[in-house]
């Protein structure tokens, strides 16, 4: 009688899949060395911005504090982004935010997620392959895909008064698909296509690459590659050969370490990334200036929504007439994901986390508005819109929204 009434009690105490008060852990998988490792740290702060929100509330799970373990994704070796994950999974991960790029991303849902029952939501993964991947339901991401993001490359190209360009991308998911799809719309826009040549990521020597587009020209090339690994070795390269002075640079491009690099030398260039002006954005910008957080870093805003969204997930769970009880669960997050981003009830906004979980807590419906505007499709990834970015006086300024 004794054992039957301490079993009783555990269940009270703990539950099944409903969280009390307690430590709670979650994966952040990310690039933190590679081809992106300069973009990663604002993404990371991004993300650290709403989880830390959510502590220092004591309003998630009766008081719950979440805990981050952290992994290399590597953006280019699928094997050790799996690892990663995995240890992560044995030290008891409930979610995973990451990863960034799309194949280290691909290959943990399909890896970690899938087989463990855990949800992953990636704030920059843009390939439109992962669009139609199996994922079980358990894969968001809060980027837009690159068959928009491309599109819009392109026509802001189109507008640059553009009448040729070659094309050179890195040579994985996120470059093929990104490349494929701007193709198709500056052509569709009327502008010739001189050549379009795949790159590596990790090469000592790209003149061969610089050769071929010199040779083919253009009014301007277009680099849909990674800023910290082989894009910005060929701009180096065509501004030697003086081949080039011009550029379309895709959103792996797009950082400091690329002004720092080249200064006043890509003045003229343009590209875009994902991102709002809107309402959504101008709270944000506050929120995250005020506690040392650059809201204009690339996948900044997404990195935060993609944290936020998990955040509100748990608490969205284990619901009755009397309200949500919370859970750790992870099919209970990823389901609660979709209902809380494109929801009815009050918006909620950066710097809102805790009246969001105070309202899911009462059994409220919330709509998650966060830094992005976010809003998901049927399969999980957000709608987005695009800034377009310009290069003046040395650096990357926001010329308007698309």
């Amino acid at each position: 009688m004794l054992r039957i009434f301490m079993f009783a009690l555990a269940l009270a105490t703990f539950g099944f899949g409903t969280a009390q008060a307690n430590e709670i852990k979650v994966g952040m998988i990310m690039s933190f060395t590679g081809p992106l490792e300069s973009l990663v740290p604002p993404m990371v702060d991004g993300a650290e911005l709403a989880f830390n929100e959510a502590n220092a509330s004591g309003e998630l799970l009766d008081g719950s504090t979440i805990t981050l373990v952290k992994g290399d994704a590597t953006c280019i070796d699928s094997a050790a982004a799996v690892t990663a994950a995995e240890q992560a999974v044995a030290e008891g991960v409930v979610a995973i935010f990451g990863a960034d790029c799309s194949g280290v991303t691909k290959a943990i849902t399909q890896n970690v997620s899938m087989p463990n029952g855990i949800p992953n939501i990636s704030p920059a993964a843009t390939s439109p392959a992962l669009t139609t991947a199996p994922d079980n339901g358990l894969f968001y991401r809060t980027a837009p895909s690159d068959a928009r993001g491309g599109e819009v490359l392109a026509a802001i190209t189109a507008d640059k008064g553009v009448k040729s360009i070659a094309i050179t991308y890195i040579n994985n998911d996120y470059g093929v698909g990104l490349a494929d799809v701007f193709e198709a719309s500056v052509k569709a826009a009327g502008i010739e296509v001189t050549a379009k040549i795949a790159h590596e990521g990790d090469k000592a020597d790209y003149s061969a690459e610089v050769g071929v587009l010199s040779a083919a020209g253009g009014d301007a090339l277009a680099v849909l590659g990674y800023i910290d690994q082989g894009g910005n070795n060929i701009i180096r390269g065509s501004l030697d050969a003086g081949s080039f002075d011009q550029f379309a640079l895709g959103d792996g491009m797009i950082g400091t370490s690329l002004e720092d690099a080249f200064g006043d030398e890509l003045n003229g260039s343009w590209g875009s990334t994902p991102g709002s002006l809107g309402a959504s954005f101008q709270k944000f910008q506050a929120y995250a200036s005020a506690n040392d957080v650059d809201p204009n870093s690339v996948y900044a805003g997404e990195s935060y929504d993609a944290a936020a969204l998990l955040i509100l997930a748990m608490q969205a769970g284990d619901c009755d007439i009397s309200g949500c009880n919370g859970s750790t669960d992870g099919r209970s997050i990823a389901d609660s994901i979709q209902k809380i981003a494109n929801g009815s009830g009050p918006k909620i906004y950066a710097g809102e986390l805790a009246k969001g979980l105070r309202l899911l807590k009462a059994g409220n419906s919330i709509n998650y508005e966060g830094a992005s505007d976010v809003n998901f499709t049927e399969v999980g990834e957000a709608f987005g819109q695009f800034l377009e970015k310009g290069y003046i006086d040395g650096k990357f300024v926001n010329v308007g929204a698309r």
